[in-house]
């Protein structure tokens, strides 16, 4: 098999994520096996249409579109995209980002608010949706990626769990884009990590680590990007590895996206399943009759990468992003 370019491991991260997710979709919160017992590919099922993508894959192309028209991470634009978004009824939300972005607080208070009420806003939801930003930042290197990762989660996430899960992720898309082993490099990233959360990722992220041993649902930010990294690690293909993510049970569509991301990022858009991809459409809510398909989600991925490593000075900056962790910011400090 013919070593992907890099355009197109870009668009595969992208398209990778967008079919794991409407893979996952119709058996979220079901029992672990499901696939490996028959069940059928791309089909109805939870409220869902054959191949069709949820709340990961809509809110992974809110962040992607706003990076390419505003030049740069705009963090309030990206915040009022998922207002707007979320004003349009989808039909999945998670309960923690609906009250974030329908509590009336400002784009820079209100993932804060929520933290400092709730105690807990540790699950997945930033990770879902990073395939898209992960690409952009890709050729800004280490520190920029992951300083953008943990910025766009803390608009909706206030825990800094989420925000160090989701800058792990794009560091490793950047290192697969380039052609490295991102597992291989695990030690190296894992050490970018703040101090605070590092013990814990190690442990998920290890080796010898597997999704039964998760000490957590997989709704929260840890053993779904464990269960990750271990089904591209334990399989050799892409369809096999997020066949493996929607086995492991659980949050299924979230699992699978972010499985999706690496091993599209790894093995490039070319080994997509056709008929996963010939299924897939991604609906955005608030912004009525637009429906994205396979193509229109792979030349997502590969416009963000050609903005972030094409000719000039690559990605824009963070744009009108207020105080990097300013007091009640809810922004990590840079």
């Amino acid at each position: 098999m013919a070593v992907p370019e890099r355009s197109d491991r870009a668009a595969g991260a992208v398209l990778g994520s967008a079919v794991g997710d409407a893979l996952g979709a119709p058996f979220e919160f079901g029992p672990p096996g499901v696939l490996a017992a028959g069940a059928p590919e791309m089909a109805a099922g939870g409220g869902w249409e054959p191949g069709e993508a949820t709340d990961d894959t809509q809110m992974a192309v809110l962040v992607g579109e706003s990076l390419l028209e505003r030049g740069g991470l705009d963090l309030p634009d990206v915040f009022a995209r998922f207002q707007r978004w979320a004003s349009g009824e989808p039909k999945d939300i998670g309960l923690q980002t609906e009250d974030v972005l329908t509590n009336g607080a400002p784009w820079d208070l209100a993932a804060a608010l929520h933290f400092q009420v709730n105690l807990r806003a540790a699950g997945n939801g930033s990770l879902m949706r990073a395939a898209t930003s992960a690409v952009y930042f890709a050729a800004a290197g280490r520190g920029a990626t992951m300083d953008a990762a943990r910025r766009i989660a803390a608009l909706t996430h206030g825990d800094r769990a989420a925000w160090e899960g989701t800058a792990i992720l794009h560091e490793l898309v950047r290192l697969a884009l380039g052609g490295a082993d991102p597992l291989a490099a695990l030690p190296e990233v894992l050490a970018q990590v703040h101090p605070a959360h590092r013990v814990r990722y190690a442990v998920v992220l290890a080796p010898d680590w597997h999704p039964e041993l998760a000490t957590e649902f997989n709704g929260a930010v840890w053993p779904c990007l464990g269960s990750a990294v271990w089904a591209l690690r334990t399989t050799g293909d892409f369809a096999s590895a997020v066949r493996a993510a929607v086995d492991v049970g659980g949050d299924t569509d979230t699992v699978a996206a972010v499985t999706g991301t690496l091993a599209g990022a790894v093995y490039g858009s070319g080994a997509v399943p056709e008929q996963w991809s010939r299924a897939l459409h991604v609906p955005l809510p608030g912004w009525p009759g637009r429906v994205l398909r396979a193509a229109d989600v792979a030349g997502l991925g590969r416009r963000l990468d050609e903005a972030g490593a094409g000719p000039g000075p690559g990605p824009g900056p963070v744009r009108r992003c207020g105080p990097a962790g300013g007091s009640g910011s809810g922004l990590p400090r840079t």
